[in-house]
């Protein structure tokens, strides 16, 4: 194969490799919460918390096997190291499934919704805390615009809520967003997501166990024993589900960032409300507002994209060209290709000079 065709091949499978990330991301993230809605509202299994405690438990057993084939020097050496960030990831976690649900008895859904429509505004400010990544002004505009835009989207019925369950949604919030960022911090720092998932997964394990014993452990008792078919057929499903999506959420972190990850979960929120309008009929109750709101994000989230991709531009390595530019006078900046670096590699190798980039 010729450098040539391997240098307008590679940007292509990357591309399709990205693609195909971001459809399996979006697809796990879909039936996960389809699974959890109709187990936690339509079948009547209305224990939030016991069941996120069988997903974390499942997801240990699963990947032990497979991160226990590493030595036990390599495991500590990385706990060692990584367990501050480990244990945050997973108390952030738990804390923010037990705050969600405990202020949703109280929060009307709509409320509960605008309210964690800000995650990726969150998420981006603690990434400046956290890891000094600080957004471009047109990221921060993006950003804003689309929060703003699901917030409309999302405004259907009551907003009301008492004090304790507002506070408790947006301190959740907050965990989302620290979970987030330091899921991308620990990923930076050479851990893959199958050990990061199965160290992550007995510390939420803990933090979920009392408030599953405070507020289902009674009526799980009660529950049982005329649903026992039903309520392993759905803690199996529906942790399978959970342990693929938790390892393609954590590489969608590690290949993009914790903002790019949280701007795809609101775009699959307007995404799936158009998709109900379209396909099952609901397009009369799409109102105005939804309709600026859908309008908004789409404006927000397609101004994020050319900020990303206007920056991977800014940070493409350059060369200097030995070809004269068309004036024939001096030599120019261009781009490096990938057929350009593999070439230039050979020829420094083999006359014992350098290329550097600029």
């Amino acid at each position: 194969m010729s450098e040539k065709k391997m240098s307008t091949e590679a940007p292509k499978m990357k591309a399709l490799g990205f693609t195909l990330l971001v459809v399996t991301y979006l697809s796990l993230n879909s039936s996960l919460n389809l699974l959890n809605k109709w187990s936690l509202g339509v079948y009547g299994f209305r224990f939030p918390f016991l069941l996120t405690s069988c997903h974390m438990a499942f997801s240990f057993c699963v990947l032990a096997p497979v991160a226990m084939r590493e030595p036990w020097e390599s495991h500590r050496r990385t706990l060692e190291k990584q367990w501050k960030g480990i244990v945050y990831i997973g108390a952030f976690m738990a804390l923010n499934i037990a705050l969600n649900n405990i202020s949703l008895l109280d929060i009307s859904l709509t409320l509960n919704q605008i309210i964690r429509s800000a995650i990726p505004v969150v998420t981006c400010l603690l990434a400046i805390l956290v890891e000094s990544r600080y957004p471009s002004g047109q990221e921060l505009a993006a950003l804003i615009t689309l929060t703003l835009g699901v917030m409309l989207a999302v405004w259907q019925g009551t907003v009301t809520g008492k004090p304790y369950a507002i506070v408790f949604c947006l301190v959740g919030t907050v965990c989302n967003g620290a979970m987030m960022t330091f899921s991308g911090k620990v990923l930076s720092e050479k851990l893959d997501v199958v050990r990061l998932t199965f160290y992550t997964a007995p510390v939420s394990l803990v933090c979920l166990a009392p408030f599953f014993w405070a507020y289902e452990r009674e009526s799980f008792y009660d529950y049982l024993p005329a649903h026992m078919n039903g309520v392993a057929l759905i803690i199996l499903v529906s942790s399978i589900n959970a342990v693929c999506y938790n390892m393609i959420h954590s590489l969608m972190i590690k290949k993009t960032s914790a903002v790019t990850t949280t701007v795809l979960g609101e775009v699959k929120i307007i995404g799936l409300l158009v998709l109900s309008a379209m396909l099952l009929g609901e397009g009369k109750e799409f109102t105005l507002k939804m309709t600026l709101g859908v309008v908004l994000a789409m404006a927000g989230f397609a101004m994020y994209s050319h900020s990303k991709i206007q920056r991977l531009r800014d940070v493409q390595p350059r060369v200097i060209s030995l070809t004269a530019s068309g004036n024939g006078s001096s030599p120019e900046l261009v781009p490096l290709k990938v057929g350009d670096m593999s070439t230039m590699h050979r020829v420094a190798s083999s006359n014992g000079s350098s290329v550097s980039q600029v």
